[in-house]
């Protein structure tokens, strides 16, 4: 009974139309809510990569040369490396790199959405999650009992299910143009799953996506700050009374709240 309730609750969640595009484009709506979060990050920016190892599960992974800043918090608190991979590869489709600027992976929003299901936000800790559970109203947000950690496990899961099905290779190895169609099945609805809405788990990554591309450093995305660059925000201002009363757009250099703090 309250697994048909969740399925309907999440079902009636519509995705709005978009292209990958259109997320640079529209997506000013989302900086109203990028200084939200659990509190995890740094503020580090990846470093550049130019040398490989080969880790005890077989896969490549690069290695900072030794005089090069190392992000320590590019560490993973919530995925497996395979949840990782699909998350990392998905969010690069949503917001990916191109002339532009840097995409999803460069910006390391793989690891603000995993660092982020590691705390309160991972476990809907500020949320009424006690049943029962009664279809909501349109209006309403997720009714559910599952939490995020739980929606997220499921969901990039069933993501390489279809993969495996419908390519025969997992998601992290598919070309751009397949995971795209991987993508757009779970917008649409075609994936049908039993547990959760297909839909609601697109909606889901496409907001944290978003927030991770556009949210202060100091959670783990928005790396050098390239999201707010992108978009010519300001960042954390302390005053704009010296350009307030100006008729021309004034460009300025983001600022981060780790900049605020003293410095020696």
């Amino acid at each position: 009974m309250a697994n048909e309730t969740e399925e309907q609750d999440l079902k009636d969640h519509k995705e709005p139309d978009h292209s990958r595009r259109n997320f640079l484009k529209n997506s000013g709506y989302a900086v109203g809510g990028l200084i939200v979060g659990g509190v995890v990050g740094s503020l580090l920016r990846s470093p550049n990569k130019s040398t490989t190892n080969n880790n005890n599960n077989g896969n490549t992974t690069e290695k900072a040369p030794a005089n090069e800043a190392v992000n320590f918090n590019q560490a993973l608190m919530h995925f497996t490396q395979e949840q990782f991979l699909i998350m990392e590869a998905a969010t690069e489709r949503i917001f990916p790199a191109d002339d532009n600027g840097p995409g999803a992976k460069e910006l390391g929003v793989a690891y603000f959405i995993d660092h982020q299901l590691a705390g309160e936000w991972g476990v809907n800790g500020r949320e009424y999650m006690q049943g029962p559970f009664f279809k909501g109203e349109t209006t309403q947000g997720y009714q559910g009992r599952l939490k995020r950690r739980e929606i997220f496990d499921i969901g990039l899961q069933e993501m390489q299910n279809y993969s495996n099905k419908k390519f025969q290779k997992k998601f992290k190895d598919l070309t751009p143009e397949q995971q795209d169609t991987v993508l757009k099945a779970f917008e649409t609805d075609e994936v049908k799953l039993t547990t959760i809405s297909a839909s609601g788990f697109f909606k889901t990554i496409f907001g944290s996506t978003m927030e991770g591309a556009y949210a202060d450093p100091l959670y783990g995305g928005n790396g050098n700050m390239a999201g707010w660059k992108l978009k010519n925000f300001p960042g954390n201002q302390m005053s704009y009374t010296k350009i307030i009363e100006q008729d021309k757009f004034e460009k300025m250099q983001p600022v981060s709240l780790r900049e605020h703090l003293p410095h020696s």
